[in-house]
């Protein structure tokens, strides 16, 4: 197994030639601010046809540019990639053809893929990620000849898609890890413009502070502490002798209606749009849940992202073929909101066009069942 310390970043300015390893003030790049001639003469290899891979492979095409998207023989992506009008490849013929190589598919299997697709890396070309997992905790080694750059849409590619069609943006991410030709980043924000995400505002950052700052979020608010939190208030009313019915409902439900508000206008917006009852039982009994105990056990998750803990249990968990993950994961589809929430998500009128994360069909079906 590659050591999966985490990296120093080398970024070098592109106008003035220094390197640093830490994040520059914020920067929000816009459309103004994207030089097209950085790509537009490019070829790019888009790799996997999943939620992002669909979404830049179909935007880049759409803004004037050559794209190959990169799927293995056997995808079952294949047909709806021509169907979309894009010339597909293998993996390893199209990032030999192209100038940018933007890897799209799971973290889990990029490692692999890296390994079919470097001998088609030549000086100067882009190596590109949407997340620095790999590239961060040293899993994939890019040659020293090449830039490697993150552009990262912050949202489903659906809804990427969707807002490009429209004329609209998805606000994203930039990110530049090595710059060996001296324009990785000018390249980097020219490609967000070509999907969309200048539009809206392209934020630059590091692949150090993008990969920490998301494994965070998802492990201690977004996936594991908010779940953690509605499933423990679920069971306290249950246990108590209220109806599941109506624990779901208060617990789970209703969440979705706290986090709309959160997300369009803040925490203040929230607190504006609740009733005073709410408000004042909220600020004087949320501490009480949220303790410092809580913060103490965030700083040590942080701990973990930061110096490689998860990511070397992560990594382990797979060569194994998953046997914790296996085990959670039946367990929480056994939970008893579960079967409760089901009947009752169907009195709402849900879409039934949602589309999935997976990036996968670059790499063969086995490989694919790992979700990213």
């Amino acid at each position: 197994m590659t050591e999966t310390k985490t990296q120093t970043e080398t970024e070098t300015d592109e106008e003035e030639g220094t390197d640093t390893d830490t994040a520059l003030d914020t920067t929000i790049y816009y459309d103004d601010d994207a030089d097209r001639e950085y790509i537009d003469d490019k070829t790019v290899a888009v790799l996997g046809y999943g939620s992002q891979g669909h979404a830049h492979a179909q935007n880049l095409a759409d803004s004037g540019i050559d794209v190959i998207v990169g799927l293995y023989e056997g995808s079952s992506s294949r047909d709806a990639a021509r169907a979309d009008g894009l010339r597909v490849e293998t993996p390893a013929t199209a990032a030999d053809e192209a100038d940018i190589v933007s890897v799209l598919v799971p973290d889990t299997v990029q490692p692999d893929v890296f390994e079919k697709i470097q001998d088609g890396l030549d000086a100067g070309d882009t190596l590109q990620f949407a997340h620095g997992f790999n590239i961060h905790y040293n899993q994939i080694q890019p040659p020293a000849d090449v830039d490697v750059t993150m552009v990262a849409p912050k949202a489903p590619g659906h809804l990427v898609r969707r807002n490009y069609e429209a004329g609209e943006g998805t606000p994203g991410l930039v990110a530049v890890y090595q710059n060996t030709t001296g324009t990785a980043r000018k390249e980097a924000v020219a490609y967000a413009h070509a999907i969309g995400c200048t539009r809206a505002g392209a934020i630059e950052t590091t692949f150090r502070e993008e990969t920490e700052t998301d494994l965070f979020g998802e492990q201690a608010v977004l996936c594991g502490g908010a779940t953690a939190l509605v499933k423990q208030g679920y069971e306290t009313l249950v246990d108590a002798g209220y109806s599941p019915e109506m624990a779901y409902f208060e617990c789970l439900n209703e969440l979705k209606l706290i986090v709309d508000l959160m997300y369009e206008g803040g925490l203040s917006e929230m607190w504006n749009s609740v009733s005073d009852t709410a408000e004042y039982g909220g600020l004087t009994r949320g501490n009480q849940v949220i303790d410092e105990s809580v913060r103490e056990e965030m700083e040590s998750i942080l701990e973990g992202v930061q110096d490689g803990t998860f990511a070397r249990e992560w990594i382990s968990e797979n060569q194994a073929n998953r046997p914790s993950y296996t085990q959670l994961k039946a367990a929480e589809e056994a939970h008893e909101i579960e079967a409760v929430g089901e009947p009752l998500r169907d009195l709402f009128a849900w879409s039934d066009n949602e589309e999935t994360n997976d990036e996968s069909d670059v790499v063969s079906e086995p490989e694919a069942a790992a979700d990213d």
